[in-house]
C-alpha cells in the first residue's frame, strides 16, 4: 500500500475522529469504533493510526489541559483536516462505483 492510500482500519479512525467533530481523543476514537463497527479495538493501534494520518496531513492535533479525574492532564485532540475530508470522499465515491450493480448480492446475504 502506498503512502497516499487509506488502509481499512486507517479510513475506520479517520470516520470515527470525523464523527466527533474536532473532540476525539484516542480513547473517545476507540469507544466510537468499537460502538459503531461492533468489535474491540486495541488503543495502540488508533494512537499508531492518528500518527500515521497526521504525517500524511489527513488529521492535524492540538493539546488541550483537561479537569478529568483524578486530575488535570494533558490530553491530545484530533480533527480531520479538508484534506482528510477529501480523502474520505474520494474512497466513498469509489466504493460506490463499486457496489454499483450489486444489489442482488445484498439481497443473497
Amino acid at each position: 500500500m502506498g503512502k497516499d492510500t487509506l488502509g481499512e482500519f486507517e479510513h475506520h479512525v479517520l470516520l470515527a475522529t470525523l464523527r466527533l467533530r474536532g473532540e476525539g481523543f484516542t480513547t473517545s476514537i476507540v469507544l466510537e469504533l468499537e460502538e459503531t463497527i461492533d468489535r474491540s479495538v486495541a488503543p495502540a493501534a488508533v494512537y499508531i493510526a492518528l500518527r500515521r494520518l497526521e504525517e500524511k496531513g489527513l488529521v492535524d492535533s492540538r493539546m488541550e489541559l483537561t479537569e478529568d479525574a483524578p486530575g488535570p492532564r494533558n490530553r491530545r485532540y484530533f480533527q480531520v483536516t479538508e484534506r482528510g475530508r477529501l480523502k474520505l470522499l474520494q474512497a466513498r465515491r469509489r466504493f460506490h462505483r463499486l457496489w454499483e450493480g450489486l444489489d442482488p448480492l445484498e439481497e443473497e446475504a
